[in-house]
């Protein structure tokens, strides 16, 4: 899809829903979209940073997984043109984003921590 059909996230919680959509979809580009251009991408020891290191993280990711669970999208913490967000995912993890508000009034997520695991012991 070329970007200019390809919507941009309104508020900073869609930018979850368009990261399911786009996943399942096995859209790289649109999840790239998703990103500023020198945004940081944390999962478990790989740390990618940038649109080419983001989309290179995403190309492998969808060559060996196909199927994304929607996530337990909860409500972004919002200060003017920056908001955290947060998801929960089906298997427990929890993944922690930084959005900035852009130009055209769309989100993008500027750091993007996947994969936070609760501890074993910690009281849900």
């Amino acid at each position: 899809m070329s970007d200019m059909h390809r919507a941009g996230a309104e508020t900073p919680e869609a930018l979850a829903r368009l990261f399911n959509q786009r996943a399942n979809a096995g859209d790289v580009e649109g999840l790239v979209a998703l990103y500023e251009p020198d945004a940081v991408l944390a999962a478990g020891r790989i740390v990618a940073t940038g649109h080419a290191e983001i989309r290179a993280f995403y190309a492998d990711l969808l060559s060996r997984r196909s199927d994304f669970p929607a996530a337990d999208v909860l409500p972004p913490l919002r200060n003017g043109p920056i908001a955290m967000t947060f998801a929960r995912l089906p298997n427990g993890t929890i993944s922690a984003e930084t959005a900035r508000e852009q130009a055209d009034g769309t989100w993008r997520w500027v750091i993007d921590q996947l994969k936070i695991k609760p501890s074993e012991g910690q009281a849900r």
